[in-house]
């Protein structure tokens, strides 16, 4: 519903197209550079999702940055269970480099299971050896299918979308119960060592607010850069309410200035 309220933002060009087997939109501002670019994941839980629900939300973020987004669409549960997202999202992102585009000069970013999938696509790229984009900017992350994080209780009064039983009905979709602690199911228990800086927004009365502090502490203790920003009582992924809420207006921009700013460091 929100998709078919919300309008692409003004000179942004869509663009339908494939990279291999699946199929991508090209979010692309007015003079964008063509060597940089932004990988967006969609959320949806990981079972729904897609151009359709996410194209007018990545078209601000695009059109915030001055970059154009490429917004692909993975396989969902539960007709596809882990790993099949992770290991698409691994193949679109090879794919991409094998263009010839430059790893420092990609960032990534995802809203709730797309950011889940944005971690473990750098967690997969990190161990075998591949080269790292710039950044990942995560929102709203949903990184901890086993719901241990305390605001699954501290919030559970306060948070407007979500309770617990329906995010652990989700989780049962994506994975089985016995992998629901493996890091590129939860990424909040992988060990965070050697990935590149990440730029978190989450908002203040989520229950999933847990996930983002717990993944920062978790990348400083391992010596990792991490920005967080926690929006006061805003809620889950609230940054797609971009024209009709100030604060989300202001995240979209603040995530474009982020994209800016780890783009022009390594240049």
């Amino acid at each position: 519903v929100l998709a078919n309220l919300l309008p692409t933002a003004v000179g942004v060009q869509v663009t339908p197209d494939h990279i291999g087997e699946f199929k991508v939109e090209w979010l692309t501002p007015k003079h964008a550079p063509d060597d940089k670019l932004i990988l967006y994941l969609h959320g949806g839980a990981f079972i729904m999702g897609g151009c359709q629900m996410h194209r007018q939300f990545v078209s601000h973020i695009a059109r915030a940055s001055g970059i154009r987004a490429v917004l692909p669409e993975y396989r969902l549960a539960p007709e596809h269970r882990f790993p099949a997202a992770v290991d698409d999202v691994v193949s679109i992102y090879r794919s991409l480099i094998s263009t010839g585009l430059t790893p420092d000069e990609i960032v990534l970013a995802g809203d709730s299971a797309g950011a889940n999938l944005a971690m473990a696509l750098m967690l997969k790229l990190r161990d075998a050896g591949d080269p790292l984009p710039a950044a990942a900017c995560l929102l709203c992350p949903w990184i901890d299918l086993a719901l241990a994080g305390e605001s699954m209780t501290t919030n559970a009064d306060n948070d407007p979308w979500f309770r617990a039983e329906d995010i652990r009905h989700a989780a049962s979709l994506y994975c089985d119960q016995s992998q629901i602690m493996n890091p590129l199911v939860s990424p909040v228990y992988a060990d965070a060592s050697g990935l590149p800086p990440l730029y978190i927004q989450v908002g203040g009365d989520e229950i999933l607010l847990s996930d983002s502090t717990r993944l920062v502490d978790n990348v400083r203790s391992s010596g990792g850069q991490v920005e967080i920003e926690v929006w006061p009582g805003m809620w889950h992924v609230f940054q797609a309410f971009v024209g009709w809420m100030p604060e989300s207006r202001r995240a979209i921009d603040k995530i474009g200035s982020y994209v800016q700013r780890v783009l022009a460091a390594a240049d």
